[in-house]
């Protein structure tokens, strides 16, 4: 990155976003891995210091055959604000939106702190307070496929998220390798997925991010909720659709885009 501080990188980045713009040329290709997360944190510095309140954190890339996909060894994280978050049944406005497209996700809420490094599948199991089923509306500005550092830097293409109802506590027979989901569009079938097919195991997911983070000085926080994979590649989302999940033992979501 010789041309741009962190911070100046995250500028362009924000200004971009904000006016529906695709990410300039002049930061395509320039940064490493390190460097975009250096940039990601002053991006999240900005919106914090712009008067957004940070509420968790986002990983991507939680399954193998997306990791070869993009030629990664490691899954990767982004954060999430709370202004990004809509309740269920939410309307979306499509013009505020630049080639979106949905994913479908088991969010987590933290019950208790999480702080690498060391912490394992099993403690964060344990540390986690409540499982909700939820929809993540991200942006296709970088093809993650050619510049996954600019996607990483980008936020991993966070735009917004839709949670339903919280299970408080999850419930004891929780079983997420066979959760089953069906993701519906305009009232079709759209695709099936079953957790071990389509997703890392969210638990070693959660203790990947709280190790993770820890090398940026970042615990896993009370409270905070935590979007743990899709269960499906990316599917664009056109003007006027209703999109729901069926989270089998969870409940359902639904979005709708006019």
């Amino acid at each position: 990155m010789p041309d741009h501080s962190p911070q100046e990188a995250a500028q362009l980045i924000r200004d971009a976003r904000i006016q529906k713009r695709d990410i300039p040329p002049e930061l395509h290709g320039t940064l490493s891995m390190e460097e975009a997360y250096r940039v990601q944190q002053a991006l999240l510095a900005l919106h914090v210091g712009a008067g957004s309140r940070q509420a968790g954190w986002k990983a991507g890339l939680t399954a193998q055959v997306l990791r070869d996909q993009f030629n990664s060894n490691s899954a990767v994280f982004g954060h999430l604000l709370e202004e990004n978050r809509q309740d269920n049944h939410f309307v979306f406005a499509y013009g505020d939106m630049a080639k979106p497209a949905l994913e479908c996700e088991l969010c987590i809420v933290m019950g208790e702190p999480l702080a690498g490094p060391g912490v394992t599948p099993e403690q964060a199991a344990r540390a986690v307070g409540a499982v909700i089923p939820a929809f993540e509306i991200i942006e296709l500005r970088v093809n993650m496929g050619e510049d996954l550092p600019l996607g990483v830097a980008d936020n991993v293409m966070q735009w917004g998220w839709l949670t339903g109802e919280a299970i408080q506590p999850p419930p004891e027979d929780l079983d997420l390798p066979s959760l089953r989901v069906e993701i519906i569009r305009n009232r079709e079938v759209a695709l099936e997925a079953i957790g071990r097919d389509a997703i890392d195991n969210q638990f070693e997911t959660l203790a990947w991010l709280a190790n993770s983070l820890a090398e940026y000085g970042h615990t896993l926080e009370a409270g905070q909720r935590i979007l743990t994979g899709s269960f499906n590649k990316p599917i664009p989302i056109e003007q006027g659709d209703v999109w729901e999940a069926h989270f089998h033992g969870l409940g359902r979501v639904m979005a709708r885009f006019a």
